[in-house]
């Protein structure tokens, strides 16, 4: 499914009682996608001074717009406002023939936390790695990350790995 396709996904949050929409972001959710961004990057410490820059926000949110990208961005809407995002990439790896996908970022309105929003995106996220012909996902969070550890725990392994990262001196 491409992002030209509208994918829509409608399913019910566990607790909302509503319907939670997911679908694949367009160029007019910009305005309700940047504040959720923002909180997400802030929760991860990425505010202020350290604050990604507006160069890699804008970049980041054609890429999601552009069909040749492998990045993917889907956002939750309930009652006509977004209140969830999911970021994934494709990419090849040395262990499978076909493609994997990685969540990289997942984040919910803290209003409609504990509601399904999380577990409809996840699911949706899930479904799209299906479709395009991938064996397996994967994401990591940090450990301190409890409230969303709680809903991984129900729908993925947690593999124990440790993520070591180093930012490359310019040249």
């Amino acid at each position: 499914m491409g992002k030209a396709d509208v994918g829509l996904l409608k399913a019910k949050g566990q607790t909302m009682g509503r319907e939670i929409l997911v679908r694949d972001a367009a160029a007019g959710d910009y305005g309700q996608w940047r504040p959720l961004w923002d909180q997400y990057n802030a929760f991860y410490g990425r505010h202020g001074d350290s604050a990604l820059s507006e160069e890699i926000v804008q970049l980041a949110w054609s890429r999601f717009l552009d069909l040749d990208e492998p990045v993917h961005c889907l956002v939750a809407e309930y009652e006509g406002e977004i209140v969830g995002l999911a970021h994934f990439v494709f990419h090849r790896n040395t262990i499978t023939i076909e493609n994997t996908c990685y969540l990289q970022d997942l984040f919910t309105a803290p209003g409609v936390r504990g509601k399904g929003v999380g577990r409809v995106l996840i699911s949706t996220f899930y479904d799209r790695a299906k479709q395009a012909g991938t064996v397996g996902v994967y994401w990591h969070t940090h450990s301190t990350n409890q409230t969303a550890m709680q809903l991984y725990d129900q729908v993925a392994t947690n593999t124990e790995f440790v993520v070591y990262r180093r930012t490359l001196p310019d040249s």
